[in-house]
């Protein structure tokens, strides 16, 4: 069986020192993702993060540098790799029609100074976004997450 790749770029925004997270809940548990998704054909990196935003949480921001890349090898029917861009809030989206993910119950701006200790996921991701913020060094290719990896709480 061959497996595809699949890009997906995803958004660091960052006001008042919190993180724009896309809610999820399955009926048992609560997490946070990054917003992003799927990049689609003849459609640029930026394009894609812009757009996913706009669609996910209602938003407009504007694409800049590249943060951090993070992969999901196994767990899916694909492999994924997470291209995650800083982006500058603009504002609300007027007369969108949100189009969520699975199991999206809405979106919430997560306290960074605690982000190593809150479900965003992939975890890995928690102390380079506070590392960054915070005007630390931090690694920008971040390997591989597997779903069971250990939780990153430090």
């Amino acid at each position: 069986m061959s497996r595809q790749i699949r890009n997906s770029a995803k958004a660091v925004i960052i006001q008042n020192d919190k993180l724009l997270a896309i809610k999820l809940h399955d009926g048992k548990e609560e997490w946070y993702i990054l917003p992003g998704g799927g990049q689609g054909c003849d459609e640029m990196l930026p394009q894609t993060v812009e757009r996913e935003v706009r669609e996910e949480a209602g938003v407009e921001v504007k694409c800049k540098d590249l943060l951090f890349v993070i992969e999901g090898v196994h767990g899916e029917s694909f492999h994924r790799m997470d291209l995650v861009f800083l982006c500058d809030y603009l504002g609300n989206a007027p007369n969108t029609a949100l189009q969520g993910d699975t199991n999206q119950v809405g979106f919430d701006w997560l306290d960074l100074s605690i982000l190593n200790k809150l479900p965003l996921f992939p975890s890995k991701l928690r102390r380079p976004i506070m590392n960054f913020h915070e005007g630390k060094e931090y690694m920008k290719y971040l390997g591989n997450e597997e779903i069971g990896d250990p939780e990153c709480l430090e």
